[in-house]
């Protein structure tokens, strides 16, 4: 995880520090994460950060040049990022997209009826499916993904709706679990799925053509 230990939002099911006014980026952690990372003879590596809404371009410059420090040193490493909306700015978007990741990856996190329940207010169903549309515009050949959290009040029609969605939207991956509270101020569990649902959704998901 880059980009510091808090964030500037406040979902209701993370469990992250957050604050309006977080510490500064450090200038050098692109290079030494990559450092860091091209050291241990890894072939793929997953970049995730906090939000940063106190930096206007969301900190996608920051994510863009680490993961262009470790494309310089090992040109063969695959890297995902998972990265923010970016308050919906497609420009900041499409500056990560381009900046030569495999694995362009935003968390949808709910269905669209629970996503103010669920996430900060500065998040929202319409502009994660944005970000991630355009990302695939910007950079045909990245694969992109999504996660939902199961297990928080969804009916299975909609989960079925949000996965039409991300597939209109060109998502090629989608990932489901099961949500799990982090404490009693976060939101309750409302169901546990069980293993065959999980594999009812993964049989669904191929049917609709997701990798």
């Amino acid at each position: 995880m880059i980009m510091g230990d808090t964030c500037t939002r406040g979902c209701r099911f993370c469990n992250i520090k957050t604050s309006k006014a977080p510490e500064q980026l450090d200038p050098q952690e692109p290079v030494h994460a990559a450092e860091a990372v091209t050291s241990w003879g890894l072939k793929y590596v997953v970049i995730t950060s906090v939000d940063r809404d106190d930096y206007e371009d969301g900190g996608s410059a920051h994510i863009a040049k680490t993961v262009k420090e470790m494309k310089s040193r090992q040109s063969d490493l695959l890297i995902e990022v998972l990265a923010p909306d970016f308050r919906g700015s497609l420009k900041d978007v499409e500056q990560v997209a381009g900046c030569g990741l495999d694995v362009y990856a935003h968390n949808l996190e709910t269905v669209e009826r629970l996503q103010g329940a669920v996430r900060d207010y500065r998040a929202g169903y319409k502009q994660s499916l944005k970000t991630l549309e355009a990302a695939k515009s910007h950079a045909p050949h990245v694969v992109t993904k999504t996660s939902l959290m199961l297990g928080v009040g969804e009916s299975h029609e909609e989960i079925r709706q949000t996965m039409r969605d991300l597939r209109n939207c060109g998502v090629e991956v989608v990932t489901f679990g099961q949500y799990l509270r982090p404490s009693k101020r976060h939101l309750k569990v409302e169901q546990w799925v069980p293993p065959h649902e999980f594999e009812m959704w993964k049989q669904e998901g191929e049917q609709m053509g997701f990798r």
